[in-house]
């Protein structure tokens, strides 16, 4: 991780001599992205597809597309990233993302329709990156949230933002010249016969087909894929809700504006 993080200050003179402030990365925000790029290397060698969102501001959507799928530096790695640009964002991304994919969004932190994908990040199995200024979504709404701290409304349109998902890019590839970076570390195992740990999880779930019947079962989706649950102590669920699952049952269900 240090040779990321250096990779990232390295950048710093560069992003001065492109008209970027050279304190744009102070407040964490270094290590925040070097955090980011090696998440999303990892993801990248795993075989993610990366899907790039921005609603009120499309030409991110397409430039962070062509950044990642565009090799413009001899023995870089072509990397598969799409824009979705549909109206309805919500639709199109949960037709699109699949388990181990990579959803990053430019958008300020009240975009509903952002704020709704990010949300059901976790039932879809995926990794998140928010990219942003001004005020800052919810503690959790993301895996990373990579914000500058300016409440300027044209922010946006200044280039920082451009800086910022090209530091992501370039970081990305240095993690790809690290192999020893790319495995995450193993998972502690549980050995015990009643783990407490797992005996409370609860996984995020989104739901896709109600019961058809007064006691049936729900259809869902969770970052391990499709399942059928108990929704007996939720109901009643309609498609598109978000609960908590638990042994096989939905214990809880988020509010509409409730952060993941």
């Amino acid at each position: 991780m240090s040779s990321v993080v250096e990779g990232v200050t390295d950048q710093l003179a560069a992003s001065a001599s492109a008209g970027i402030p050279p304190d744009m990365l102070d407040g964490g925000l270094a290590r925040d992205l070097a955090d980011a790029s090696l998440s999303v290397a990892r993801r990248f060698q795993a075989g993610a597809t990366m899907w790039c969102i921005a609603p009120q501001w499309e030409p991110h959507a397409h430039h962070m597309a062509v950044e990642f799928v565009h090799p413009v530096i001899m023995g870089k790695r072509a990397l598969p990233a799409f824009a979705l640009t549909d109206q309805d964002v919500v639709a199109q991304a949960r037709s699109s993302v699949r388990p181990g994919d990579i959803v990053i969004a430019v958008a300020a932190a009240d975009d509903r329709g952002v704020r709704e994908v990010m949300r059901r990040i976790p039932a879809w199995g995926a990794t998140s990156v928010w990219i942003g200024s001004g005020a800052r979504p919810p503690s959790g709404a993301a895996d990373h949230v990579l914000w500058i701290d300016d409440t300027n409304p044209l922010a946006p349109a200044t280039g920082r933002f451009v800086i910022m998902y090209h530091l992501l890019w370039e970081l990305t590839h240095v993690c790809f010249e690290h192999p020893g970076l790319l495995t995450p570390p193993p998972a502690d195992e549980c050995t015990d016969e009643v783990c407490i740990t797992c005996s409370d999880e609860g996984r995020l779930a989104e739901v896709i087909l109600a019961p058809t019947t007064a006691y049936g079962d729900a259809l869902v989706r969770t970052a391990t894929g499709e399942e059928n649950i108990d929704v007996t102590l939720v109901a009643p669920v309609t498609p598109g809700d978000l609960v908590l699952v638990h042994a096989g049952s939905a214990i809880t269900r988020l509010d509409p504006e409730q952060s993941r």
